[in-house]
């Protein structure tokens, strides 16, 4: 199984779509929230991301509430 991480942030519509998601298909995964550990947002920008979630995998990133993508990881 991959590695899967969740890059969230508090009051979020799209992350907890997100989130709610992967529970639904069994998808194991870690949360970082960026409120909570704001060292992320930095890592997060350098890697051209804007805004949340994002959800890395090995080689797969996505940002935004994909379910069409995340059915990849299910």
């Amino acid at each position: 199984m991959e590695k899967v991480t969740v890059y969230s942030k508090n009051n979020c519509i799209q992350c907890k779509m997100t989130k709610k998601f992967l529970e639904e298909h069994n998808v194991e995964f870690i949360e970082k929230n960026i409120n909570e550990e704001p060292e992320y947002i930095d890592y997060l920008k350098e890697k051209g991301f804007m805004s949340l979630p994002v959800v890395e995998a090995n080689e797969f990133e996505i940002s935004g509430f994909r379910p069409d993508k995340l059915s990849q990881l299910a």
